[in-house]
């Protein structure tokens, strides 16, 4: 008589659990990252980390800060001299919780015990720290790996990697306004100066490159140089094709 007493509240409460997993999954999604791996991710995504240098600086362009709930060891640091507008505009990243360290040196265990779960990892320079398919193995979170790119020679990854942001975060107006905004500036710097025959030349000292370096650190093929058609002493002859990010330049070569 118990067990028949007990047998249908049993059932109903597991009718109930059944009826609830049905209602809180999502529709899903796939999506093809810069490494051309194909990803499977929920339809709206309100939760994200951001992995790697300068994965947070993209999510920023598309106004989505609001949707980080973690953020690298690196954002919670207090230094003198910060030099990322970014990160000045939006103090409110140095009181997140931690995922894991800077450079792509994520920790699982801090992801999978985050109070927000991310529902998508966002990752830039896949080769660097934590590998980003045993990051989504170990996480079961989708990790979208993004080619950061740059302004010059590596314009054409930088923009699919902010196409692909913008169709994650259902964001793609966005994304193809950022892309308009750059082409137009970056064609109107070039009618600025392309008929300037005497050209001074130039040298950009301190340039950052996974992290900060002294005055002799530059970017032979640093693109404002390439806007304005500058004639940059550390661009050579021998460099032309390449698109050597840093480099470390003489002081000899400078006096």
């Amino acid at each position: 008589m118990t067990e028949k007493k007990y047998l249908i509240p049993v059932f109903i409460l597991l009718f109930l659990a059944f009826l609830t997993s049905v209602s809180v999954s999502q529709p899903l999604r796939e999506i093809t990252d810069s490494n051309h791996r194909v990803v499977t991710i929920p339809i709206k995504i309100d939760r994200i980390i951001c992995s790697g240098p300068g994965c947070l600086r993209l999510i920023t362009y598309f106004g989505a800060q609001d949707r980080v709930v973690a953020v690298d060891d690196i954002e919670t640091r207090t230094n003198k001299f910060d030099a990322r507008p970014y990160s000045l505009a939006n103090p409110q990243f140095k009181s997140f919780p931690v995922f894991g360290g800077f450079r792509g040196n994520d920790d699982p265990e801090k992801i999978i015990g985050l109070k927000q779960s991310p529902q998508i990892i966002f990752k830039t320079f896949a080769t660097m720290g934590y590998d980003p398919v045993e990051l989504e193995k170990k996480t079961q979170i989708p990790v979208i790996i993004l080619e950061y790119g740059d302004l010059h020679k590596g314009r054409k990854h930088f923009f699919s990697s902010l196409k692909i942001i913008g169709q994650v975060l259902n964001k793609e107006s966005r994304a193809s306004k950022l892309i308009n905004f750059f082409n137009r500036h970056i064609q109107d710097l070039e009618n600025r100066t392309r008929d300037i025959a005497d050209r001074k030349t130039c040298f950009v000292g301190g340039i950052a490159f996974k992290g900060p370096h002294g005055f002799q650190s530059t970017e032979p093929s640093y693109p404002p140089f390439q806007f304005v058609n500058a004639n940059n002493i550390a661009s050579t002859n021998d460099m032309t094709g390449k698109n050597i990010r840093n480099s470390n330049f003489s002081k000899e070569k400078i006096l």
